[in-house]
């Protein structure tokens, strides 16, 4: 018996002792550069930081240890970046941001910005007082009137010296007092660097910094309270109060292990209560990742039916506009038409298909098969039938034809039947629609031409598509795929804990699948994570954020 637990144990221990590596500790190796900075150095950096974060501080220039000689012209400031953080190319605007941070940015700027006020030279910044003046290039020439916000270390958003310069809108303007700050020893940020230094500052955690991407990102009001919600730290407490509770029960577990004599022996019962509800909340926040998809990439929503049955006009009634031509004439819609619209927050896409028949004509039969196509792709399909002409044996063929091609793909959508036209008359069913009624979530009756029904329409979308509205008063976040992966691999690590504690192996087995766990919600925190994994997550942001 002993043979046998001791051979499933070496069998569970051996894949984690091959994959896992002692993690370095992240923050303090990503603060130094590429270069390797001495000890010397790096001390001298730490000095500058912390002798420039003062309370109420309206220091000079002078304050900063590594501020380059008066007669600099250039070369750039390893440490100090600026960019443009206002969108660029759509057009002249009010106003326009130029972003600067790092130990020299009020050295950087008090050599491009020139005060109204008569003031000793140098300039002598207030933190968050905003302050008027122009801007000069290099040979002292006025390139703009500008706004100047200065906010101070640790109270900004990089925490770090971070200093704003407001100029006019024109794209000429921005890039010109850009140049400057570059001529004036800074250097033109990377993608995401303002976000990365705010992440390896400890002002925001890795989650927070991604829905940090997500928001700027957003399309619908759903998607952007989401990322609000992440950004306020909802996902990110839950990460950080799991990770305390796996460290407890494993400082718990391994305090027995080395003093046995001396302590209490562990409830197992009291455990795997404890982990069970661990996994739980894991799992609830799986569950999220569906709902992320749909505010990421939004529902595609197929209209189908036979020709003439108001397919368009259901569309145009829907969207609030005249995407779709709409005639008497069956056949109209030769291809897909979209249109946008947002239901309870979710962006949604509507499909206006071709109407599905059997033809001759070369055109229409080109646009039958994209029909078929989009109701394949989609994931809800909407088939709109005419109350005037009831159910009719096209109806019963197009449906027949439609769950032949799910059988065969294998896709499943779901659908709902749209009974149209009720304004001419009520629908009268019969015995084949009772047939097929049954291949339908939902039936919905609608006019297209006065809106009535499209509310209800609505409600049954988000019904058959499982979405619950988002909680009155409150914000719902969600776990993006990196999070996902993070969050099953912890589920993996606990279900196998509690398989653990069941048979009875030894403890220290135990703090094994705890200490996966543990590291794995250090993953998503970032407080252990590869700098490849930073580089690409930072890389997708947008210059100046």
């Amino acid at each position: 018996m002993a043979r046998a637990v001791a051979a499933a144990a070496s069998a569970r221990l051996l894949p984690l002792f091959l994959r896992w590596r002692p993690p370095p500790p992240l923050r303090r190796r990503l603060l130094l550069d590429s270069s390797r900075k001495t000890l010397s150095s790096r001390a001298e950096t730490l000095a500058s930081r912390h002798s420039v974060v003062l309370p109420g501080d309206e220091r000079s220039p002078s304050h900063h240890p590594h501020r380059p000689p008066p007669d600099y012209v250039g070369g750039g400031s390893p440490g100090t970046i600026a960019a443009i953080v206002t969108s660029l190319g759509g057009g002249p605007a009010a106003v326009g941001i130029v972003r600067l941070s790092g130990p020299d940015a009020v050295a950087v700027a008090g050599r491009v910005f020139r005060p109204a006020r008569r003031a000793p030279a140098p300039w002598r910044p207030r933190s968050h007082f905003v302050e008027y003046g122009l801007a000069l290039d290099a040979e002292g020439n006025v390139i703009d009137e500008v706004l100047v916000v200065p906010m101070l270390a640790p109270r900004s958003y990089t925490r770090e010296d971070v200093v704003e310069l407001q100029c006019h809108g024109n794209d000429l303007c921005l890039r010109r007092v850009l140049r400057a700050c570059l001529e004036a020893g800074a250097r033109l940020a990377d993608p995401g660097e303002f976000t990365l230094r705010a992440f390896l500052n400890g002002r925001l955690d890795l989650a927070q910094a991604e829905n940090v991407s997500r928001l700027i990102s957003a399309e619908s009001a759903a998607a952007a309270d989401s990322a609000l919600a992440g950004i306020q730290g909802g996902f990110s407490t839950l990460v950080k109060s799991l990770r305390s509770r796996c460290i407890e029960l494993l400082t718990e577990i391994e305090a027995r292990l080395d003093f046995e004599d001396e302590m209490p022996p562990l409830d197992p019962v009291m455990l795997v209560s404890k982990i069970t509800c661990m996994r739980q909340e894991v799992q609830d926040a799986l569950e999220t990742s569906n709902y992320d998809k749909l505010l990421q990439s939004g529902l595609q929503i197929a209209i189908i039916g036979r020709p003439n049955v108001g397919k368009s006009s259901l569309l145009n009634a829907w969207s609030k506009s005249e995407r779709a031509i709409v005639t008497e004439i069956a056949g109209t819609t030769r291809d897909v038409v979209e249109a946008n619209v947002s239901i309870h927050g979710i962006p949604v896409t509507l499909l206006d298909t071709a109407g599905i028949r059997q033809t001759d004509d070369i055109v229409e039969k080109i646009g039958v098969q994209r029909s078929e196509a989009a109701a394949l792709g989609a994931d809800l399909i909407i088939m709109a039938i005419s109350a005037v002409d009831g159910w009719t044996d096209d109806d019963t063929k197009l449906i027949e034809h439609v769950l032949i091609n799910q059988k065969s793909s294998g896709s499943g959508v779901p659908m709902i039947l749209v009974i149209n036209k009720i304004d001419c008359t009520p629908f009268a069913s019969g015995e084949e629609f009772e047939q097929f009624s049954g291949a339908f979530r939902k039936i919905v009756q609608t006019c297209a031409v006065t809106g009535r029904g499209i509310s209800e329409l609505e409600s049954a979308v988000i019904e058959v598509r499982g979405l619950e509205p988002v909680p009155s008063g409150g914000r719902r976040w969600t776990v993006n795929q990196r999070q996902f992966e993070q969050l099953l691999r912890t589920r993996e690590a606990f279900t196998r804990l509690e398989s653990s504690i069941n048979e009875q192996l030894p403890m220290d087995f135990w703090t094994i699948d705890l200490r996966e766990a543990a590291l794995a919600l250090a993953t998503i925190s970032g407080e252990d994570i590869s700098e490849e994994v930073l580089s690409s997550i930072f890389s997708k942001f947008c210059i100046g954020k």
